[in-house]
């Protein structure tokens, strides 16, 4: 084993530890990061041999997210960490990104970076660690690649700038940037915030890039101390001769298509049909020469043309300038039951969003490292092959589209109303329909739309648009709302969301070595011009969210009871509440702290449903009338539960204007009976008349009478009088079914279901509150 080599440096405020020789000594590649009491350890391992028959660099980046990092067992019936969670996919992309462009051209060797994680603290962000470990792996590494980058995450706090903040911190800043580079220029911007400016944005990214230095130190560090010598690669190249022979059979066709068709259609027809002239004509000169390579000739000098043409012609693709927006349109209301739904258009891309309302207990339950653990306004984005005419296996969402739904989710995120005043779960998922560039930012405008459709109250209408590059060195091109082929062939996909206001979010996505300052500034600048322009369009089609739901969305009532008093709505075994939701049609919510919520999609059974909740757990005053069943008689009248677990003697004298006998002369066990409250003493012991609602008595009335049967003022007919009085009061007669007697018994034995009484539990079902 080698002696463990360990290297530190300040960023921020913060020590990071990098080691490398104690652990995985067989990857090429292998780096332990600290922060805190967080640790995460990264390999980099390149395969020997090249991949035969790819045309693209075979580089995969896994982020492993363990639950015994923080001392915990996964969840479901394995008990161990299946697929990766959302925000582990998306720590993967974080990483890869930054990476990628800086490998030669031309790679064909595999190369895999695994990233685990050993400890979290719950304190420090693991997703920039994750960056800055697997780029030194990689300059430790026998694997060829131009680094070291190193990353940061900037926060805006208090008006000042905070380089990789805690979770803690975070929790008051307007920015979450992440942002990584090499030592000259930024490589990779991922960003949310609330409607910060683009002058600020700029400012982060100085500020972050400055911050990283210490970290790209430390990796040259790393990579003169311990770092392995670069393994020498084969590069996919052109054979010359073949590359040669094909531009003598092109000449300047490619060009004059180019010019020609402005169409994406019209121009691949075009397109198809020289390739397979000129790979005809090769097969049949020279059967030897390779189909592949001559298509990849073709697709070269494409891309130098298009390149060409935006750069020194000034003149994109489809014919536009550099800021020119494609033609816009929107609809919604396209789906008639759903909650919501808005249909954005921009050239041929294409997005339907629909909106699902639920209640709070709906929202997503998140089960990982991340510090979150519910989400409760979700964005699902879903790429169909036949959004760009192909077909291909159909097996859940992709990384692509899981990145996509959290960068439009990002988005709009900051302008959902919070949970006190918009008190539902939101699901929104986004199904893009034609695709030919910039779909993400496409679906975050499709569910603005959706959500003003949905009657949902949004703070500000967000859109985004997607800014591209094409640069040669020398000269370069700011692209505004880019296309498929602008994205393929060009230099950045740089996408900015927000409101009219300032950003809610942004990415970048780089294929160059950098992106300077002043790019990043006019890009920005540009973006701003292109966004205002598209929500001016959508807000053509829908000024503002409905001011009220759709008639297909669940009605949202909240009320706030004493939480001693939620055992009452629930019931025993969920009696209550089952019966609640069975008989009003609601699906009923309750919280720790006593607020419920009630939602249905009649409004009218929600309001009832929230008067019966109020019966139930109000506590019974003097004067208030109830409908309530006898539930237990005895010789001297008859107990009625007035709500679930709470009940009131009705002295005989009280049952009825007419002289009774006998109870059962006015009531049998089971019979619903209006009754008032005449009495509640100090014990909770609860007295009813049920003579004062039929003669119309007012409690001043109904007590003064009820104080004569007390007094014997009734006999009864031998059964009420004095015997009734004392039996009445002496034995306890009208106790609440908790009482005292009850309350002995819950606190005795520790109940939570204690039926009532002093010492009760949660689950209270009535007695003395």
């Amino acid at each position: 084993m080698l002696p463990e080599s360990k290297f530190s440096t300040i960023v921020g405020n913060k020590e990071v530890t990098f080691a490398t020789g104690k652990l995985a000594e067989q990857a090429g590649g292998a780096v332990s990061i600290r922060v805190g009491d967080c640790l995460l350890l990264a390999t980099a391992t390149m395969s020997k041999n090249v991949r035969e028959g790819l045309d693209f660099f075979p580089l995969s980046v896994e982020y492993e997210e363990k639950m015994y990092a923080a001392g915990r067992i996964p969840g479901g019936f394995y008990r161990r960490e299946g697929k990766p969670t959302t925000e582990a996919v998306l720590t993967s992309r974080l990483t890869d990104r930054p990476l990628r462009p800086l490998f030669p051209d031309g790679m064909r060797n595999e190369v895999q970076i695994i990233v685990t994680t050993l400890s979290s603290d719950s304190e420090h962000h693991l997703d920039i660690m994750a960056v800055n470990a697997a780029s030194a792996a990689l300059t430790i590494s026998d694997a060829p690649w131009n680094g070291p980058v190193g990353a940061v995450r900037v926060g805006y706090i208090n008006d000042a700038f905070v380089i990789d903040p805690t979770i803690a911190e975070m929790a008051a800043s307007k920015l979450d940037l992440r942002i990584a580079g090499t030592r000259d220029a930024i490589i990779m911007v991922e960003a949310g915030a609330q409607e910060v400016s683009e002058a600020l944005l700029v400012e982060a990214l100085d500020f972050g890039h400055k911050a990283m230095q210490p970290l790209i130190d430390v990796m040259e560090e790393m990579r003169t101390a311990v770092g392995k010598e670069k393994t020498p690669v084969v590069l996919a190249q052109l054979d010359e001769a073949l590359v040669q022979r094909t531009h003598e059979r092109l000449g300047n066709r490619i060009r004059e298509i180019v010019a020609q068709y402005t169409g994406r259609d019209e121009r691949n027809e075009a397109m198809d049909a020289l390739r397979e002239e000129v790979v005809n004509s090769f097969m049949t000169e020279d059967p030897t020469v390779d189909p592949k390579a001559v298509r990849e000739v073709i697709a070269t000098e494409l891309k130098k043309a298009v390149r060409d043409r935006i750069l020194y012609d000034g003149v994109r693709p489809d014919g536009r300038d550099y800021t020119t927006i494609r033609p816009l349109s929107s609809e919604v209301g396209i789906s008639p039951r759903a909650h919501g739904s808005g249909l954005f258009r921009r050239g041929q891309t294409q997005v339907l969003s629909i909106v699902a309302l639920g209640t709070p207990r709906e929202a997503q339950k998140l089960d990982g490292l991340s510090p979150e653990e519910t989400r409760r306004f979700m964005h699902h984005y879903n790429f169909p092959p036949f959004s760009t005419g192909e077909t291909w296996p159909m097996r859940g969402p992709k990384r692509r589209e899981i990145g996509h739904g959290a960068l439009a989710e990002n988005a709009v995120a900051p302008m959902i109303p919070p949970e006190e005043e918009f008190p539902y779960a939101i699901r929104v998922v986004s199904e893009v329909l034609s695709s030919n560039g910039s779909t993400s930012q496409a679906s975050v405008c499709a569910t603005t739309l959706a959500l003003m459709d949905c009657g949902v109250p949004l703070i500000r209408p967000v859109a985004g648009v997607a800014m591209g590059l094409v640069s040669d060195g020398q000269k370069f091109a700011v692209l505004t709302d880019i296309q498929g082929m602008e994205d393929h062939l060009g230099d950045m996909d740089f996408k900015v969301a927000g409101t009219s206001e300032g950003i809610t979010a942004l990415q970048m996505d780089i294929k160059i070595s950098g992106l300077s300052k002043e790019l990043m500034a006019q890009a920005l600048e540009q973006a701003r011009s292109g966004r205002l322009q598209i929500l001016d369009s959508m807000l053509a089609t829908i000024p503002a969210p409905r001011t009220s739901l759709n008639p297909n969305a669940p009605r949202m009532l909240t009320i706030k009871i004493d939480s001693d008093k939620i055992g009452a709505v629930i019931g025993k075994g969920g009696a209550t509440i089952r019966g609640l939701e069975e008989s009003y049609e609601v699906s009923i919510d309750i919280q720790e702290d006593g607020t419920i919520f009630i939602a249905g999609v009649d409004g009218a059974k929600a309001e009832e449903a929230v008067r019966k909740i109020e019966a139930l757990t109000m506590s019974p005053e003097p004067g208030q009338v109830y409908t309530g069943k006898v539930v237990r008689i005895t010789d001297f009248g008859a107990f009625v539960e007035i709500v679930p677990g709470t009940d009131g003697l009705v002295h005989i004298s009280q049952m009825s204007p007419e002289r009774l006998h006998r109870v059962e002369d006015a009531v049998q066990l089971g019979d619903e009976v209006m009754v008032m409250v005449t009495d509640v003493d100090r014990d909770g012991k609860i007295r009813l008349s049920r003579r004062a609602v039929m003669e119309g008595w007012t409690l001043d009335e109904a007590r003064e009478q009820d104080m004569g049967s007390k007094g014997g003022g009734r006999s009864g007919g031998g059964r009420g009088g004095d015997r009734g009085g004392d039996r009445g009061g002496d034995r306890g007669g009208y106790r609440d079914r908790g009482g005292s007697r009850g309350g002995d018994r819950g606190g005795d034995r520790g109940g939570n279901r204690d039926r009532g009484g002093d010492r009760g539990g949660n689950r209270d079902r009535g007695g003395r509150q």
